[in-house]
């Protein structure tokens, strides 16, 4: 059984804001208040990033993830690229947020971006800081209590950074 990556479609969203509402609604990975909106993850999903991506199961078409890529800062900061990812449970395990993540590095050295970094990758967060690290990322930076998990409290957040080109 494998898997594609392609952009999102507008028809994708049907399965993608399930998705991304049952993540974000968990509170122990992504920032998003865990009460937003469909139409508040949609503008930051969909509308505000540079390009979203899916993962497709080649055979059914299934959701296995998403991924969104956008300019971590505007103007002077706009080389470095920041992207989100997100797996849907039944998917973990398969390579899918490996391959998103190796996706989204091809892309953002097409579109010129210099670097990579992600803002809060979550202390707690084991399996996300391995994998990161693993391809390449580095923890350039601790944000003591910087996340407000649904379970544990305040934890720390990392700033992790990787250079795209030579």
């Amino acid at each position: 059984m494998g898997f594609t990556i392609r952009r999102h479609q507008p028809d994708d969203w049907a399965t993608v804001w399930p998705l991304l509402r049952d993540t974000f609604a968990s509170g122990d990975t992504y920032a998003f208040a865990p009460d937003s909106t469909e139409a508040e993850i949609h503008r930051a999903w969909i509308e505000a990033p540079q390009s979203t991506w899916v993962s497709v199961d080649e055979d059914d078409g299934t959701l296995l993830g998403t991924y969104i890529l956008k300019p971590n800062q505007p103007g002077l900061g706009g080389h470095v690229c920041n992207c989100g990812y997100v797996v849907a449970p039944a998917a973990r395990g398969r390579g899918i947020a490996s391959a998103m993540c190796a996706h989204s590095q091809d892309e953002a050295r097409a579109r010129g971006f210099r670097a990579m970094q992600f803002n809060l990758v979550v202390s707690t967060n084991d399996g996300a800081v391995r994998l990161w690290q693993k391809l390449g990322f580095a923890i350039v930076s601790t944000l003591p209590g910087a996340f407000r998990h649904a379970q544990r409290g305040y934890v720390d957040a990392y700033v992790m950074f990787k250079t795209l080109v030579d």
